[in-house]
């Protein structure tokens, strides 16, 4: 038995009927997308496989079907903060998060595994990333992230958590690992980050402090034109109404 949750249960009709919800009502502009071969690529990644040994590319067939493109300027990057995102990005009207794209849309907030010896599911217990990295979930979003920083253009917004323990800038972290060495730097005109901290929270971390600087100073090596913002109040105003 492995540490983390299983699957989520009724996985099969919650990332088909994610799908069509996202093809027919929250993004229609993706175009036509066939939900039950996306499904099966996505379920072929993992199942009746060690769920140890699980490798972003088991994913590709997946990311190619649901693969769109991302508009200019509002690809929306993170850490720390998932359902701050989630409200601010207000998926995908003013920004797209990764999990407003198709590709995160289907399977966000979800567990899921196989078994070597099993077609099926493993619903009892899944491996956390500590027990194995190489695990179905971690994989999937390794390359959810890369594809989505490969696609993203224009103005780059990041949304960072001033008041999370070790600071707003993990490392190692999937923005830090994953996104920024996939950013494609001939597409993008600036890179916008924001520090807000929790309401009541610690101001842990700040522009041009501790991790803050840190990032700060790798993507101005990297040549990037870069800016930052503490507690932006549009960002604030939500956070007061949560």
């Amino acid at each position: 038995k492995w540490k983390g949750e299983g699957t989520t249960q009724n996985l099969e009709s919650i990332v088909i009927g994610r799908c069509y919800d996202y093809i027919r009502i929250v993004n229609p502009a993706v175009g036509e997308k066939n939900c039950s071969q996306i499904w099966e690529a996505f379920k072929n990644a993992f199942i009746n496989k060690d769920p140890c040994s699980i490798l972003p590319k088991d994913y590709e067939l997946f990311i190619n079907l649901t693969l769109h493109v991302i508009p200019p300027n509002k690809s929306l990057f993170w850490e720390n903060n998932q359902l701050l995102v989630n409200s601010f990005a207000d998926r995908g009207r003013r920004y797209m998060s990764l999990g407003d794209t198709l590709f995160g849309f289907v399977v966000d907030f979800l567990t899921w595994c196989g078994q070597a010896d099993s077609p099926g599911l493993d619903y009892e217990s899944c491996p956390t990333t500590v027990e194995c990295e190489n695990n179905a979930v971690e994989s999937f979003w390794r390359i959810a992230s890369i594809t989505y920083a490969q696609h993203s253009s224009g103005v780059i917004h990041v949304l960072l958590n001033g008041s999370a323990d070790g600071g707003a800038y993990p490392q190692p972290g999937f923005f830090a690992d994953y996104e920024i060495p996939n950013l494609q730097k001939d597409k993008i005109s600036q890179i916008v980050i924001w520090v807000m901290d929790d309401i009541e929270g610690p101001d842990t971390d700040s522009c041009g402090t501790n991790s803050v600087k840190t990032l700060e100073t790798r993507l101005e090596t990297l040549g990037y034109d870069v800016t930052c913002t503490d507690n932006d109040k549009s960002v604030m105003f939500l956070l007061c109404l949560d």
